[in-house]
């Protein structure tokens, strides 16, 4: 049996240039290439659609990162934190009469003069970090253990395997079946293959683990800020901070050497991106207990998490229900300014003492059910001395992110038990009206100096205050009665699985109202409306959404009686505390 004429592993760099050799031969002119692949992606994804071949694919991270090697396939999970902009690189070129390609890479193999045949092509830069608030559970990456005497012995073999393996390859020495073989002779060739009009920021060592990603053939409308994506490519890094021009390279201009001082890459890691997943909750979920959403064994999934949330709220049964539905919501639609389906809770009355038995639980239960959480102390200190939306830095051409720059699906617990009478600066005053737009139209206003930019978000807040909140109006404002202090039973594994999927599954569920029902909720409403004339379109756009998630929370598709009489008996009871 012959095995694979490619390893995708160890050298894909060989297995892309084979690739291009091997359309090139048939036939292919290299300008049929321009913003196109030849196959070499295909090639990647065949690879990787055996999950025990993805498997065997290291993931890039902070704690990987000293044992990895340049020019092999890694996998990078993260969020699009900025967009810098195009690079065009030589991506064809003859070397005597034969075409050869840079695709995928950021330095010649060989010497590239001029050439009326050289193809000029494209690629996209994003600057990429580690997901924001990612709880352990869904960090695939916290899986990996390094041993200490391993890790100091892989950073020495790794720096020795680095300077062999590029040697190696810059002599583009491989076997007729892209396996690397031993170099026959030495060569110096390491000429930068791009420049860009992108001017980056510099990279302190104090900045969080980042990998700038070089995006090949994809429109760029399919990628998007904040957006979770898993990348898989080819790594370059450079342990010395140095570069390496030559006098003659055609490429070799200021343009490019602000890109290698200011993203050194002894500092900040290159992804050549070959195949590209967007990622949902569910593909942070380890395993799914249930192949399929059916009713009554999502009904039982429901009992359980509803008696876990009433356990950490001191048996106040009426608050888990809206606990439940708050965790289900989602932003499935836009109409004009309104975005429909969100459902944010104020939990009010609670203070000082009890928020940080309560407050502490629901951080904890938050962290172990939901894959992206974040916290908010909210002081009057914390509003005037930070900045919490993302800012362009004209300087340093980049977006310099805030603590609101989240991808879709994050839950964020804002704590006003501590907040004090004082005076709100300009920055305070402009958060407080930044939190206030993301609680009330799920948009985050980005800062571009000369413009402000609003980008739609999906956040699921829960605010935690004494009384109602002045600066961030929920949909749902419940007053908090515990009747006992809260549970610290620690749940078990397989129900915190169950209930992750549950949470991920049901809350992504299609909706429908039939006719006859669609009758009976108009008339409901209308009857709402003549007892109670202060009642508006924000309380009756709520009660549809309460019906909605109800019906959700069943695993069902289509709101039924049942569902919407429990809506109305779970507002009923939310007002009748205000009484």
């Amino acid at each position: 049996m012959v095995g694979l004429p490619y390893d995708c592993l160890a050298n894909p760099l060989g297995a892309v240039r084979l690739t291009f050799e091997k359309a090139i031969g048939s036939g292919s002119d290299p300008s049929s290439f321009d913003g196109k692949d030849w196959g070499a992606a295909d090639l990647f994804r065949h690879f990787l659609s055996d999950q025990s071949n993805l498997s065997q694919v290291p993931i890039l991270s902070s704690a990987t990162m000293g044992w990895l090697k340049p020019n092999t396939l890694v996998r990078f999970k993260g969020m699009i934190q900025d967009m810098l902009g195009n690079e065009f690189y030589v991506g064809a070129y003859k070397d005597g009469s034969v075409w050869r390609t840079n695709k995928f890479m950021d330095v010649c193999q060989f010497p590239v003069g001029t050439s009326p045949d050289m193809r000029i092509w494209e690629r996209q830069l994003l600057y990429c970090v580690p997901i924001p608030g990612l709880n352990s559970w869904a960090d695939s990456t916290s899986e990996i253990e390094i041993d200490t005497n391993m890790d100091q012995t892989s950073q020495q073999r790794d720096k020795r395997g680095r300077m062999d393996f590029e040697t190696v390859d810059k002599n583009d020495s491989h076997r007729e079946d892209g396996h690397l073989s031993s170099p026959s002779q030495s060569q110096e060739y390491k000429t930068e293959v791009a420049y860009s009009s992108t001017n980056l920021v510099p990279v302190s060592d104090k900045d969080p683990f980042s990998c700038l990603v070089k995006i090949y053939d994809s429109p760029q409308s399919e990628l998007k800020l904040n957006d979770i994506i898993e990348f898989v490519g080819v790594l370059t890094f450079d342990s010395e901070d140095t570069v390496e021009k030559k006098e003659d390279d055609v490429f070799s201009n200021e343009n490019c050497d602000e890109l290698l001082v200011n993203l050194p890459p002894n500092k900040v890691p290159r992804l050549h991106c070959i195949v590209i997943q967007k990622l949902a909750v569910h593909d942070f979920l380890h395993s799914s207990p249930i192949v399929e959403p059916k009713p009554h064994l999502v009904k039982e999934i429901r009992e359980s998490l509803l008696r876990y949330l009433t356990a950490i709220l001191g048996n106040d049964t009426a608050a888990s229900q809206f606990m439940l539905l708050h965790l289900l919501s989602r932003v499935h639609a836009r109409a004009d300014n309104v975005a429909v389906g969100k459902l944010s809770l104020n939990l009010m009355c609670l203070n000082k003492e009890s928020v940080s038995v309560f407050g502490t639980q629901l951080s904890i239960a938050m962290k172990n059910l939901l894959p992206f959480t974040t916290c908010i102390p909210l002081t009057v200190e914390y509003l005037n001395r930070n900045s919490l939306a993302p800012k362009k830095d004209y300087e340093t051409n980049r977006l310099i992110s805030g603590a609101l720059q989240l991808p879709e699906g994050s839950h964020m617990i804002v704590d006003e038990t501590q907040l004090e009478s004082g005076n709100l600066n300009s920055v305070g005053v402009e958060n407080a009206r930044l939190l206030k737009d993301l609680i009330t139209f799920q948009k985050v206003e980005y800062d571009f100096t000369y413009y402000k930019m609003e980008m739609s978000a999906d956040v699921q807040l829960l605010i935690l205050s004494q009384g109602k909140s002045n600066i961030m109006p929920a949909d749902i404002i419940m007053p908090f009665h515990p009747s006992s202090a809260s549970s610290s039973e620690v749940a078990a594994t397989e129900s915190l699985e169950a209930w992750r999927w549950y949470l991920a599954t049901v809350r992504s569920l299609p909706h429908s109202i039939d006719s006859e029902m669609q009758k009976v909720v108009e008339n409901d409403l209308v009857a709402a409306r003549q007892a109670d004339r202060s009642l508006g379109s924000e309380e009756f756009s709520r009660w549809l959404t309460m019906g909605r998630l109800i019906c959700a929370s069943f695993g069902e598709t289509s709101l039924t009686m049942e569902h919407w009489e429990l809506a109305k008996e779970l507002e009923r009871q939310r007002r009748e505390r205000f009484k």
